[in-house]
């Protein structure tokens, strides 16, 4: 059954957030209804080529989606769904970017903002999104086939995802990209009075103990869930809620560092007391400067952490299944946990 399972999450994808858990249950009912009543006039299971016969019959997973949206005027049913995706993706690759320079601007240099007004970033949205909607209302008005409505197989669906999985090459990348820099940290930075950094001695504040010692936690516990994540590849709630934990210790004692001037001075044989000084209070200016641009990057970090969470607890609450189709797969996720 699992070219079923990808065909309904092909047409899922399509379909309004709101209405996908009963569309899906109703269209696997369906389907499988269907399958069992050829299986038992075989007396056989059916083979992947005739399970996708039937596949190929109910139509194109966007073509299906279709047929449970209201009828548009403008823009038809059939291409409705890929249009409202294009827009979604032409606006959001717009906005999402464009605000966050605006907002960079305003916190690090407020004179200079102007130079992005919101308006015109709003003049940029009402332009795609005109033209987005005159093409594809031409394209309903003229008839225009789409080759993916048309012309696709069940075999070349994308594969099942669990909404919760997390790829063992991510885990994989994440543990040694944490080790090494975790023992470069420690071996170059590890709190004395004055660190060797590459021939150049570098004396830092008192603060800088604490702030380290934070940092190592937060990368100590980072490093634990990535293993965890290797061997249990799936998100759960107390672990969403340990990363979000580590993130914030970490993004905080890093933001606290720029923030704190833990630079006291720096020598190096060829560079003089009188430039040395001047090295110092450039380097601590550009951390400072660089803080908004860290507090930005750490809102966006915690907030996609603080999502994973709400959609964990949602996840949980609807019984631990995204897809009525694919309840096997997601009980024995969530059963792990």
């Amino acid at each position: 059954m699992e070219l079923v399972d990808r065909y309904l999450q092909a047409v899922e994808f399509w379909l309004p957030k709101r209405q996908r858990q009963d569309i899906i249950a109703e269209l696997s009912e369906d389907l499988r209804s269907q399958i069992e009543e050829q299986e038992t006039a075989l007396g056989r299971k059916l083979k992947d080529e005739e399970v996708e016969a039937i596949l190929k019959r109910r139509g194109s997973p966007l073509a299906v989606a279709s047929r449970y949206l209201p009828q548009r005027y403008l823009i038809g049913p059939t291409l409705f769904p890929l249009y409202r995706f294009v827009l979604g993706v032409l606006v959001l690759g717009c906005v999402v970017p464009r605000f966050l320079i605006w907002l960079g601007f305003v916190i690090v240099d407020p004179a200079h903002s102007g130079y992005l007004h919101m308006e015109n970033l709003w003049t940029t949205v009402l332009y795609f999104v005109f033209f987005t909607t005159v093409t594809f209302a031409i394209m309903e008005q003229s008839g225009v086939k789409l080759g993916a409505v048309d012309c696709w197989s069940p075999r070349k669906l994308p594969p099942l995802r669990h909404p919760n999985h997390i790829p063992r090459s991510s885990s994989l990348f994440e543990i040694a990209v944490s080790v090494v820099c975790y023992l470069w940290f420690v071996r170059l930075f590890w709190p004395r009075p004055v660190i060797d950094f590459y021939g150049a001695e570098i004396t830092l504040a008192p603060i800088w103990k604490r702030l380290f010692a934070v940092m190592v936690l937060a990368a100590a516990i980072n490093l634990a869930i990535g293993l965890v994540n290797l061997f249990r590849p799936y998100w759960t709630r107390p672990r969403a809620s340990l990363r979000l934990l580590s993130d914030g210790l970490g993004a905080g004692a890093f933001c606290w560092l720029l923030k704190a001037q833990v630079l006291i001075g720096i020598s190096a044989p060829s560079l003089p007391a009188s430039k040395a000084i001047d090295v110092t209070a450039l380097i601590n200016l550009c951390l400072a400067k660089t803080l908004p641009w860290a507090i930005v990057t750490t809102v966006v970090i915690l907030c996609f952490d603080v999502y994973r969470i709400v959609h964990l607890r949602s996840f949980h609450l609807r019984g631990g299944s995204m897809r009525p189709a694919v309840n096997n797969l997601s009980n024995s996720m969530v059963s792990g946990s």
